[in-house]
């Protein structure tokens, strides 16, 4: 396996367990739907939560979350859609993305909790 794919294997798995410490429960990991995916969809407290991880080793080209681009943003949308129709949940949706930065001077984790929205997306 490719060492990025190792890479964003290992920020996932902290990023689901960033999740679980703030009382989540996950419910999928890898959803996919077609050739999109995502990464984690967490439940808490009447809040279903599409999160997007970005894992890097460094930020010398930008900080993680500053790679989801409006194209990645409308497929979370759409994914949602679809997960909440074929699963028939009715709960509020929230789209977060969790920023992994595994450097050798440690790993960070920055969630930006409500980082995009289908209204302000789907304007643009």
């Amino acid at each position: 396996m490719a060492e990025h794919n190792d890479t964003g294997m290992q920020g996932e798995a902290l990023a689901c367990r960033h999740l679980e410490e703030q009382g989540f429960a996950i419910l999928e990991t890898n959803w996919r739907r077609g050739k999109y995916e995502v990464d984690i969809i967490a439940y808490k407290e009447g809040l279903i939560v599409f999160a997007e991880v970005k894992t890097r080793h460094r930020t010398d080209y930008g900080n993680p979350e500053e790679f989801v681009d409006h194209k990645k943003q409308k497929a979370y949308i759409r994914l949602a859609d679809a997960y909440v129709t074929k699963h028939r949940r009715e709960e509020e949706v929230r789209f977060d993305i969790i920023s992994v930065v595994a450097s050798p001077d440690g790993t960070h984790i920055e969630h930006l909790e409500n980082a995009f929205s289908s209204v302000e997306v789907m304007r643009r």
